[in-house]
């Protein structure tokens, strides 16, 4: 594209929203920390999770050989987990009875078995971390390339923390369920199997001894998760309003300071604080109990196994190797419950961060290019308003039935109080929102007739607030032109005349910005915002307060390289301070959606209406 969109993130108490910028943080915002605590409790739980899980393996699919090979070790894993008891009572019977050349066979069987064990386990792992981490690094780049399809008023309509969270803390969760679920979930459930199958094979007695305690873990596991599902829920909201202050309290310093509210917003801070303390203390403490118990239900099984093994042996209808053998699967069969139990925490979580993600994905983009669509070539900038109504929400109209014909190369500016629907005039223009009623058409055709990256490549645009990306100045500059070269770059610092303090930092052009040009002035960074949209040569120029944040001496400066760049072009200018527009063609006064004056500068004030009035109040503002 010929030109930068700028963002911004300003507090200046506009009423007409959604505008050219999405909202800055507010209260309650999700933030950046963690979204939960992988392995102790869910996020929240997910309203589908059949269909959930479906969609997250599609993922899988480039990664289903490999999968394979991965469930294959899997298998080999817990197939030589499950001889290991086996063996163990088997060792133990050719000590009792003296055969010791079968003692040796089965102490190296069983060590072959362990170092196999440690080996396929070891294999495993590697190959999960880097299939999980590829499924997972597909989902966010899908995610990403989602979001530059998405239209402005999904942006204007959610907190930037929310947007934010579903790309780095629900992605976290995938990962650690995809990384961690994955594997657990069929050794566990191979492992129970093979176990069971022994056990039944050695004893179906002492088996019904072993699996009574299977219902206990259920019941316990089911009671448990229940309440700290709906706890660690509430833990995540009290987390992201904690995380909402903080971005808040950290991105308005400045305004903290200059109002003294630091006591207040500690105060603010420790409130949400003991809040977030008190719900995680009660979540952490019921999700403690899980294995304690466990433990205690553990136990009661080995003990009911030795009772029932103890009379079989007394009796003679086992021996004491089986009861060694079925003490170990015993605990390969309680244990991977457990994990299970465990797991399903993170499952839960996992897959409740997936949905948020799939969310997002299922948005609606921007409409498509209308069939048949042309190419905005080589616009004249004839733009013309017939009856134009809009309104962000459909029961309250910003804009009704506007019409006006900004003609080829000249210059319209768009005067009124805040919330009046100048910004969203330009909205219109550039297609971020599209008409509700009449049309807009550029040189002679519906706009919505041209594709929109042509469209926009129309345009260039300088807000009152700029938006500076990480990275050089010249790399800031070539934002809209990538392919500009050096010279380009610095004749349109020039003409903004950003090229005089550029050249005074330590690597000129090649200075690092920090995050929107932190390390810059306010006017500093407009100049550059200005260079940039300089550079890339739009043919309908859009400047909303583009001067007002420079000081009176650069703002000449700016004025006379903007009247350069506006000659030839169409320029749409909005702006508060008059004294600035006067030289526009043509000056529309916008109030509550409606255009009610429009002519020259002379014109309106020999009316002496609605203009006259807002210029002379203005002027003996100034003046007093």
């Amino acid at each position: 594209m010929s030109r930068q969109i700028e963002q911004s993130r300003s507090a200046t108490g506009r009423q007409e929203v959604p505008m050219l910028h999405g909202p800055g943080p507010g209260p309650g915002r999700p933030g950046g920390i963690s979204g939960g605590f992988p392995g102790r409790g869910p996020v929240a739980k997910p309203k589908n999770f059949t269909a959930t899980m479906k969609r997250l393996w599609e993922y899988f699919g480039k990664e289903r050989k490999l999968l394979s090979v991965v469930a294959a070790f899997v298998i080999l894993d817990s197939a030589l987990t499950v001889a290991g008891p086996f063996l163990i009572g088997h060792a133990i019977d050719s000590i009792e009875s003296g055969r010791m050349q079968l003692l040796y066979i089965m102490i190296i069987a069983l060590s072959a078995a362990y170092i196999g064990n440690g080996l396929f386990s070891l294999l495993q792992g590697w190959l999960m971390a880097g299939l999980s981490q590829r499924v997972v690094m597909n989902l966010r780049g899908s995610l990403f390339a989602k979001l530059q399809k998405l239209p402005l008023s999904y942006f204007d309509s959610r907190p930037n923390g929310e947007v934010m969270s579903r790309l780095t803390n629900d992605i976290d969760n995938v990962s650690n369920t995809i990384s961690q679920s994955t594997v657990q979930l069929m050794a566990g459930s191979i492992s129970i199997a093979g176990s069971l199958f022994m056990m039944l094979a050695l004893s179906p007695v002492l088996t019904l001894a072993a699996i009574i305690t299977v219902p206990l873990v259920y019941f316990l596991t089911r009671t448990i998760t229940k309440r700290t599902s709906v706890m660690f829920k509430e833990q995540q909201a009290q987390l992201g309003k904690l995380n909402g202050h903080i971005e808040e309290t950290i991105t308005g310093q400045e305004i903290v300071k200059a109002f003294n509210h630091e006591q207040k917003s500690i105060e603010q801070f420790e409130e949400v604080n003991a809040k977030l303390y008190n719900v995680s203390t009660k979540a952490q403490i019921w999700s403690g109990f899980m294995m304690p118990l466990l433990s205690v239900i553990n136990n009661i099984g080995f003990t009911a196994i030795a009772f029932t093994g103890g009379l079989l042996a007394v009796n003679g209808s086992i021996t004491v190797g089986v009861i060694a053998s079925f003490i170990g699967y015993s605990r390969q069969f309680v244990r991977p419950l457990n994990d299970l139990a465990q797991t399903y925490n993170v499952l839960q979580a996992g897959v409740a961060g997936a949905e948020r993600a799939f969310e997002l994905l299922d948005e609606q983009e921007e409409t498509s290019d209308s069939p048949g669509a042309i190419r905005l070539e080589q616009p004249k900038g004839h733009v013309v308003f017939e009856n134009v109504s809009f309104g962000y929400r459909a029961d309250v109209p910003i804009l009704q039935n506007v019409s006006f014909e900004a003609p080829q190369e000249s210059s319209i500016a768009l005067v009124g109080p805040t919330g009046a629907g100048k910004t969203t005039i330009v909205n219109l223009l550039t297609r971020f929102y599209d008409v509700t009623g009449g049309r807009i058409l550029i040189d002679g055709r519906d706009i919505r007739e041209y594709t929109r990256d042509s469209l926009r490549q129309s345009f260039g645009i300088v807000l009152q607030d700029t938006y500076l990306f990480s990275g050089t100045i010249k790399e800031n500059i070539k934002y809209g032109k990538p392919d500009a070269t050096d010279e380009e770059v610095v004749a349109a610092a020039r003409m903004a005349n950003a090229d005089v303090f550029v050249r005074r930092l330590p690597n000129g052009y090649g200075t690092v910005l920090s995050e929107n040009g932190g390390n810059l002035s306010h006017g500093q960074r407009q100049l550059l915002a200005i260079a940039r949209v300089i550079l890339a040569q739009p043919s309908i120029l859009i400047l909303d307060e583009a001067t007002s944040s420079i000081d009176t001496r650069t703002e000449l400066h700016i004025q006379e390289a903007l009247l350069k760049l506006m000659k030839n072009r169409t320029s749409f200018i909005i702006a508060h301070r008059l004294n600035t527009i006067r030289d526009a063609d043509t000056i529309m006064v916008i109030d509550r959606g409606k255009v009610l004056e429009k002519g020259s500068h002379e014109e309106l004030i020999h009316e002496g209406k609605r203009y006259y009035e807002m210029f002379f109040n203005q002027f003996e503002n100034i003046q007093a």
